[in-house]
């Protein structure tokens, strides 16, 4: 018999999300989630002209966004 490891990010999902809808527009959830350079790209964009902030939010919602290292966010 099989066993299967999930792994999870050690950021939280709850958090990554407030800071989106509140700081988004200037990365703050990019940032939280490890993503600087995406961060720093969002802080002068306004949010990737604000097309990126949506997504990002409806991604955070539906559990497909990742960090860094490219896992999901825990509860």
């Amino acid at each position: 018999m099989a066993n299967y490891v999930t792994s999870t990010s050690d950021k939280k999902k709850k958090i990554a999300l407030l800071l989106c809808i509140f700081g988004g527009f200037f990365g703050l959830h990019q940032f939280y989630v490890g993503n600087i350079k995406k961060g720093i790209l969002y802080f002068f964009t306004c949010g990737f002209f604000a097309i990126g902030w949506f997504m990002d939010i409806v991604s955070i919602l539906l559990g497909t966004f990742k960090d860094n290292v490219g896992v999901p966010l825990r509860q």
